[in-house]
């Protein structure tokens, strides 16, 4: 008996699909293979690095090119025909962000496992995002892929009615993934500046050139299969350094099953370096920073003038002994860097105090690696709080970002274009395994880097130090900064001070590896974020062009010009991003995290309630979204550092229990929750019948989206 012909087509279609991506796996080792010979027979490294950048940039958008359409149904759900193993690489790359690929690995190397204090180490990460992928498997992917939606507000507005659940969820997703894309924008800035040698705000621009061509052509059809050319990329460019490592430290290059021999061997020097007479010296030099700094708080206005006036002195003194430029120009930056207004300089004071008396700490304030959490909880008060803070602030974090992970709307839009039902759990599936090919690694790599760092780099002269740190520092010196604070001409570990943004980047030559490796996870750096910044910028334009426009408002009557108008909404938004990424508002992690927390609390508890509660209506939808996500949004704002001290507030006195901003939506989502059930049965019966009616003409989504 023969086949049915969709079955026969259906496989063409895949064995095709199989052919390409061997093409390309053969291509990129060849690529890499040749890249590493010209290193050794003598190809600058001026060229190797933008030759990684410009040559991956190329290679996604000749295939954003090649997926171009203007087809409602390819651009906005690839046609809904991706099969499982490719959409679940997808959207692994889709997941594996810049967050995920350049800083996890960087907050467990500063933080340990469980963190310290108010800072919730790097494994509440792999925990959180590896439960929400669950939660997403078993509760959500299914019932969404079943609806034959395009986008997460659509489910609201299928299953509530009514203008505002729509509107509000597409406020939501604005938001949450506007959060999330600039933090991809600014690891592609980093990334390109750091290749190219180019200022930060050009390196945005050019990395930002390669998600435009992407997504702007060819929608989520082009931005599928660009994803799984990117999930190649970072998968070579995570496990050749963290295997390269592995070898060199221990004979082994599967790092996940033989790290934790490390473990014992950097205990040990932490051990030592606690009690270390030069690492003492430099402690003491930054607590007496610390008291200058918060002598000067007293009197800020008086501290101003007596520090202009000292500098001034010193010119004048220097001049006077006919010292060299240098130092001279180095006082005169000092003299330019005071600030004018009493305000400023009371929050660049303040930031400099609490820096200081982190760096006072022992280990330059990092937690010992394998300490369950900071604190005791059998010790004083002071040891209880650090203990409670610290777990609380670890369960708030896997808590949202487990969470949040079910109600991400570019994540959740992956699924929908699987060809069915059970593609998309097989989809999922397919997610974890290839999530959990580097998830499994990102501890291995953190640990191996911290016995690089404490094993041969603390410990040398500053004349001996390599050249790549310098480069970094001056890149910028919240990636890495050091400096003889002592005087001994040894690099202690308290004078180091390595940023969670470039661990992971630079690992190459923290491991003394060729330079075509850097270019390498470089590379692999530039797809975690670019495959990220596509998804989210489709989602985007996809919530301001559908999903935002009321109901009876006409829009484009072709299906063409509905694509247009994302594709030029997409293009508005990515710029917008540039340039607030262009500030450096925070930590890509912290800005992430909060992503997470906006999307726990206005989707998941509307979202859960619609799908296991048929009484829940609009209404109770409405009030819950919109408690939940304010209170969320209230809390990050009146936590955030900067406007604390533009207020003259305590930066750090505004938590309630201790929980970060970022951990926010710890508060939003059971908010949202009981509104909503509160409501349900509160709101009188006329209205939630009301709300719950379909007439023939709301029931369907496509009726109110023409293409649907």
């Amino acid at each position: 008996m023969s086949k049915p012909l969709d079955v026969i087509v259906s496989s063409a279609y895949r064995w095709r699909l199989h052919r390409n991506v061997l093409m390309y796996v053969f291509f990129l080792l060849a690529l890499i293979g040749s890249m590493a010979w010209a290193e050794r027979v003598g190809l600058s490294r001026n060229l190797i690095g933008p030759f990684f950048l410009f040559s991956s940039v190329m290679i996604y958008a000749l295939i954003g090119i090649a997926g171009r359409t203007t087809d409602e149904d390819e651009y906005y759900v690839a046609g809904r025909r991706i099969p499982a193993m490719y959409n679940g690489m997808a959207t692994a790359a889709d997941w594996m962000s810049a967050a995920s690929f350049i800083s996890l690995a960087g907050a467990l190397y500063l933080q340990g496992f469980s963190g310290s204090g108010n800072q919730p180490g790097g494994l509440a990460y792999v925990i959180g995002w590896t439960g929400g992928f669950c939660l997403v498997a078993l509760l959500i992917a299914p019932q969404l892929r079943s609806m034959n939606l395009y986008t997460l507000p659509d489910y609201f507005d299928q299953r509530f009615g009514g203008r505002w659940p729509r509107v509000i969820a597409a406020l939501a997703s604005v938001l949450c993934s506007f959060t999330y894309v600039v933090a991809q924008i600014y690891g592609i800035g980093l990334i390109a500046s750091r290749l190219t040698g180019v200022q930060f705000e050009i390196g945005i621009l050019l990395g930002l050139g390669g998600v435009l061509l992407c997504s702007f052509l060819g929608g989520m059809r082009a931005i599928t299969w660009t994803q799984v050319a990117q999930y190649i990329m970072l998968l070579l460019a995570f496990l050749i350094p963290v295997s390269w490592l592995a070898y060199k430290q221990l004979g082994n290059p599967v790092a996940p099953l033989v790290y934790g021999a490390q473990l014992s061997a950097i205990a040990s020097i932490e051990k030592r370096l606690m009690d270390d007479p030069a690492e003492l010296e430099v402690r003491r030099e930054y607590a007496q920073r610390a008291k200058l700094y918060a002598s000067r708080l007293q009197d800020v206005d008086s501290a101003i003038r007596d520090l202009r006036q000292e500098l001034e002195d010193k010119i004048r003194l220097l001049k006077a002994e006919g010292a060299d430029f240098v130092t001279i120009a180095q006082v005169r930056r000092e003299l330019l860097a005071v600030p004018h207004e009493p305000s400023a300089a009371r929050e660049m004071w303040t930031r400099a105090m609490h820096d200081n008396l982190e760096r006072a700490r022992a280990l330059g304030g990092m937690p010992p690696h394998i300490q369950a959490f900071t604190g005791e909880p059998d010790g004083g008060l002071a040891q209880e709080k650090l203990f409670s803070e610290s777990r609380l602030n670890f369960l708030a974090l896997v808590f949202c970002l487990m969470i949040g992970t079910a109600g991400l709307p570019h994540l959740l839009t992956r699924f929908y274009t699987s060809p069915s039902v059970a593609e998309t759990r097989s989809s999922v599936a397919w997610s974890l395994f290839f999530i959990g090919l580097i998830y499994l690694s990102v501890p291995a790599l953190a640990v191996l880097v911290k016995f690089e760092v404490l094993n041969n780099l603390v410990g040398s002269r500053f004349t001996e130090l390599p050249s790549w740190m310098a480069q970094w520092a001056r890149l910028d010196s919240a990636l890495l900064e050091f400096s003889d604070v002592n005087g001994d001409g040894i690099l202690q570990l308290g004078e180091l001070k390595l940023g969670a943004d470039m661990i992971m980047l630079a690992t190459p030559e923290l491991g003394g590896m060729p330079f075509v490796v850097s270019g390498l996870v470089a590379a692999g750096g530039l797809a975690a974020a670019l495959s990220t910044a596509d998804g989210l910028l489709l989602t985007i334009s996809n919530a301001l062009v559908r999903d935002m426009r009321p109901h009876g408002v006409a829009g484009p009557k072709s299906s063409e010009g509905r694509v247009i108008l994302s594709k030029f909404a997409l293009l508005a938004v990515s710029m917008l991003a540039a340039v607030v990424a262009a500030f450096k508002p925070a930590e890509i992690l912290a800005l992430v995290s909060a992503s997470f927390s906006l999307a726990a609390s206005a989707f998941f508890p509307g979202m859960v309630l619609g799908m296991v509660w048929q009484r829940v209506h609009r209404h109770a939808v409405v009030l819950g979204m919109l408690s939940g996500l304010g209170v969320t949004i209230f809390y990050m704002v009146v936590n955030a550092p900067g406007l604390r001290h533009l207020w003259g507030m305590d930066p750090y006195g505004g938590l309630w229990w201790g929980i970060q901003p970022m951990s926010a939506g710890v508060f939003g989502v059971p908010l949202g929750f009981a509104v909503m059930v509160l409501a349900t049965w509160l709101i009188p019966e006329r209205l939630m019948a009301q709300s719950l009616r379909s007439p023939p003409e709301q029931a369907d989504a496509s009726s109110r989206y023409p293409g649907l």
